[in-house]
């Protein structure tokens, strides 16, 4: 068949890419090779324009036992505990498909995790909506949670934090990111690299279909008018032949029979061989025709890049081929040995004894494309044109009204209480706290994840946005008692050919590597998922983080709900009311322009750090941090979650009361602690030279601010959850 333009630039090829496979082959490729080359150099599977920024990151610590380059990160916890952890995106498939396409999501960054070893212990995830009055807005939402409920709830794992939120950014390009937190031994750790020769090279799990061929490629441009058409390259998943596999595969790690082991994701068979063989620096020779088929008639480039869930590569001992078939076969799984490694360097494809392929490995994984494309830095941003007169026009109440009433404040109850949130019984703290905490079962001590983005700050500023998007997550952990230790990122971006969005990418990854760099908060895995807009226009950029820390004694669990009446407020941190940005202006004036508030890594770390020490000598009753709408906001999600309310104090040195309430100033958090513990928190505090202010007391009933506001927190919480009913 003629290698036709047409045929190239259907497979996410460019022309001068198509010469360059041409100089490694020494020739031209077949169909079947041109679309393993499509595979792996596209944007999702390459790294291609990425992949100069990514090596920027830190990625190392005492803590870290593997970083990116693998099925997910590695974290020592102590005790020959690991903690194994990623996220990833699935927003292409789930705009066009959301049950489906969130559904594979989980499903695929579970086989993540469990591929390295671990027991999944925990789900979270970030997803992002257009606009409430979009009119694709609710289906797309309740197909995105009805997969994600009906994935995890299924494979018995819960799914404990995220996020939701709207912009009109994404009304033609939704984000699904999913992440998965998984528990291991230390000692027993796998991973995806091939080793020796005519090794057995097996298939496990589910059968190949038709369905995802040329997912990875799909993600890895934009939409257009004609996205609709794209439906068959979306995986279909089943969750209870997950279970199984999960369950084989974890049987089969209990002894020594596995080499490696690499999970039929992105790309499927072709993505899974090349990375294994890559990694060992081998050859791999596969026999297409023993791979189990569930369509008649599949040819071997519908067998190489199909994207049918499910599904794992393994390369076994010599002799542990019997025992391994057993173990599969208990469960109800295909187990068939479809090839072996070679010292050939090459992939080589054979089908009914005749050779379809063979591609050197090399110019499938380091010899594929690098780009270090032009990018341009953002300009700061014009001052917002709000000033004090304006801000005299509404009240308070009004003002905090429309902020808790509003689709990103509102209570997500609706939405989380559609995911299994205890199921494995190690849940401690769930969705709608700073961070979840989960348990290491049967021991007294815990893990908090939590993940965060902050779009409109990167829109603006993206070093700024990247900083403060690491801080907060970082504070939420703390929050609750947990020392952060590592994160995962999903940085979705518009159109990398853009010379803006490149700019937007870039200055994120600076600010994200100064910001873990002070932190001591490296990067340990992670995806980027670009092309996320339709006919050229792209989303904000949305660099998502997901934390991990710990919390080495679980003796008493902490969260923001206040916890008694009576209690001192102490407000850590400095507010100086930054208002540009803000929840306040763009709920009460539909206003979202100037700076993001300012980032001092400095104040961060010591105030994080400080409110640890207070938490450890339990001397905290509940803290929260103050990130989105400001100080006002915060207490008010105390209280909504409490029996109780507060009666906050004016400062005596107030400049604006607008400021002062709705300033979304950083590095600050609201304790709640007992009045005989006072002394001892100044103490600390004032030893570590942290400002703080006493801000007020908890009561009962009502939620005030000294002669400006008072309300019940019964009205409180119903004006919180009244959106959904209207939506």
């Amino acid at each position: 068949m003629k290698i036709t333009s047409q045929i190239i630039e259907k497979h996410g090829l460019k022309l001068e890419e198509f010469a360059n496979i041409k100089k490694l082959l020494n020739r031209e490729p077949n169909l079947l090779e041109l679309g393993i080359f499509s595979a792996m150099w596209n944007e999702h599977c390459s790294y291609k324009s990425s992949r100069i920024h990514l090596k920027n990151l830190p990625t190392k610590g005492k803590q870290v036992i593997q970083g990116p380059g693998e099925n997910a990160g590695v974290i020592d916890i102590g005790d020959n505990d690991a903690i194994v952890f990623k996220i990833e995106s699935h927003n292409h498939p789930s705009y066009i498909e959301p049950y489906q396409g969130a559904a594979t999501g989980v499903g695929g960054i579970l086989r993540d995790v469990f591929t390295m070893g671990a027991r999944p212990i925990a789900l979270l995830n970030s997803i992002h909506f257009g606009s409430p009055e979009h009119f694709k807005t609710k289906s797309l939402l309740n197909g995105v949670v009805s997969g994600i409920g009906g994935y995890g709830n299924c494979i018995g794992i819960p799914t404990v934090a995220g996020e939701t939120k709207f912009n009109e950014t994404y009304n033609e390009n939704i984000l699904v990111n999913a992440m998965a937190v998984g528990h291991a031994k230390k000692s027993k750790i796998f991973y995806s690299k091939a080793k020796g020769l005519n090794k057995s090279v097996v298939y496990v799990g589910s059968k190949t279909g038709r369905d995802g061929i040329h997912g990875a490629s799909m993600a890895s441009a934009e939409f257009d008018e004609n996205s609709e058409e794209k439906k068959p390259t979306v995986q279909v998943g089943d969750p209870f032949t997950e279970k199984l596999l999960m369950e084989a595969c974890l049987e089969l790690m209990k002894d020594n029979s596995i080499i490696s082991i690499q999970d039929m994701g992105a790309a499927g068979l072709t993505s899974s061989s090349v990375e294994m063989a890559s990694k060992g620096e081998l050859g791999i020779e596969l026999e297409l025709d023993k791979v189990p088929c569930r369509e008649e008639n599949m040819t071997p480039y519908e067998m190489m890049l199909s994207e049918s869930q499910e599904r794992m590569l393994i390369i076994l001992e010599d002799g542990k081929e019997k025992d391994a078939r057993k173990i599969f076969e208990k469960w109800d799984l295909d187990f068939v040995i479809i090839g072996k490694t070679t010292n050939s360097n090459n992939l080589t494809l054979k089908y009914n004894n005749k050779i379809e392929g063979e591609i050197p490995i090399e110019a499938l994984a380091s010899k594929a494309p690098i780009y270090d494309r032009k990018w341009i830095k953002k300009k700061k941003p014009k001052k917002s044109e709000i000033n004090l007169k304006d801000l005299k026009k509404v009240k308070i109440e009004e003002a905090l009204i429309k902020i808790l009433s509003s689709p990103n404040h509102s209570n997500k109850s609706w939405l989380t209480n559609q995911y299994d949130q205890s199921v494995m019984c190690d849940t401690v703290l769930k969705s709608g706290s700073d961070a979840a905490i989960i348990r290491i079962h049967n021991k007294d001590k815990a893990i908090a994840v939590s993940v965060d983005s902050s779009a409109n700050y990167c829109k603006s500023h993206p070093i700024t946005g990247g900083k403060q998007i690491v801080c907060e997550n970082w504070r939420n952990l703390i929050t609750v008692g947990a020392k952060p230790l590592a994160i995962t990122n999903c940085l979705n971006f518009g159109n990398p050919e853009n010379q803006e969005i490149m700019g937007e990418f870039a200055e994120c990854l600076l600010g994200i590597k100064e910001a873990c760099e002070f932190l001591n908060y490296p990067v340990v895995s992670g995806n980027v998922s670009f092309y996320n807009g339709t006919n050229k226009k792209n989303i904000f950029p949305t660099p998502v983080i997901g934390g991990v820390g710990l919390i080495k004694k679980l003796s008493n669990p902490l969260n923001h709900i206040f916890k008694r009446e009576n209690s001192l407020l102490i407000l850590i941190g400095k507010t100086f009311g930054h208002l540009e940005q803000s929840c306040f202006l763009k709920e009460n004036f539909s206003i979202s322009e100037g700076m993001p508030p300012e980032i001092n890594l400095l104040n961060e770390k010591n105030n994080g750090e400080s409110l640890l020490k207070l938490i450890d000598e339990n001397l905290i009753l509940s803290s929260h941090d103050v990130s989105n709408g400001g100080l006002i906001t915060a207490l008010s999600e105390m209280s909504i979650s409490s029996n109780y309310g507060a009666k906050i104090l004016k400062p005596k040195k107030l400049t604006n009361l607008f400021k002062y309430f709705f300033g979304e100033d950083q590095a600050r958090y609201i304790i709640e602690i007992n009045s005989n513990n006072l002394p001892k928190v100044e103490k600390v505090l004032k030893e570590s030279d942290v400002y703080y202010e006493n801000i007020g007391f908890t009561q009962k009933k009502y939620f005030e601010i000294e002669g400006e506001l008072k309300i019940s927190t019964k009205d409180l919480f119903k004006i919180n959850n009244e959106w959904y009913n209207n939506f």
